[in-house]
């Protein structure tokens, strides 16, 4: 494979060697690649501090496996997530490393997370804009939400409902006890619509997500969840 200044962000990078990187790069065509970048923390390399998180790139690379080799890296404009936004932007790509499998191109999820930044980089509602983001990145790799306005036995979702929700069966009339996630009609409604809604459909929304998520995360935590705990409280992405 070869390719010459496809838009990219780097997702994660950690040091290889002694002057080199190892990348995870989430590309629009290609999907997440890793890349050897041979000589960037070098003193006179043209790519020391290019390689940043959050930060819209064109990245040339070539090879044959799974691990390829980074041939140039270019800025394609100003990437900077203000203070707990920052913290947000770690959990994303976690979530895209976790999963994401490498070279499965998916360039609806690069669209949705190109705008989470923008809208984290705007100030904009961080709850809204990780459920949003999480509810796109499900649905582009196959797992989407059972939605669409109807529960299981496909009655319309009320919005002063009460439903227990189940990844494989939907919205399930009634407070059932079992698998799933307790959740009202009108978060179900907000979730599909893609908005926040009030203070508790934002914290169900939460729980939806995080509860669906886990189904396929399996049971190793994200290690970007305990960034966002503060001292003396228990919340995080």
């Amino acid at each position: 494979m070869r390719a010459q200044l496809e838009p990219a962000y780097v997702l994660h990078r950690r040091p290889y060697r002694e002057t080199s990187l190892l990348v995870e790069a989430l590309t629009r065509e290609h999907g997440r690649v890793g890349l050897v970048a041979r000589g960037a923390q070098g003193d006179r390399s043209r790519l020391r501090g290019t390689l940043q998180p959050f930060v819209p790139l064109l990245l040339s690379w070539s090879g044959q496996q799974e691990l390829m080799s980074l041939t140039g890296a270019e800025g394609a404009g100003v990437g900077t997530l203000p203070g707990r936004a920052l913290l947000s932007g770690f959990y994303l790509n976690e979530l895209l490393i976790r999963l994401l499998p490498r070279l499965d191109p998916h360039p609806a999820i690069y669209d949705a997370y190109a705008e989470a930044l923008a809208r984290l980089a705007r100030h904009e509602g961080e709850e809204g804009v990780l459920r949003v983001f999480e509810k796109r990145l499900l649905g582009s790799l196959g797992y989407g939400l059972v939605l669409g306005g109807a529960d299981c036995t496909g009655n319309p979702l009320d919005p002063e409902g009460t439903y227990r929700y189940q990844v494989e069966t939907g919205a399930i009339p009634g407070d059932s006890s079992g698998d799933g996630v307790t959740v009202r009609g009108a978060t179900l409604l907000a979730v599909a619509e893609e908005r926040v809604g009030d203070r508790r459909s934002a914290r169900e929304a939460k729980q939806l997500m995080r509860y669906v998520l886990q189904h396929y995360l399996g049971d190793r935590p994200l290690e970007s969840r305990s960034l966002f705990r503060r001292p003396g409280e228990g919340r995080d992405s």
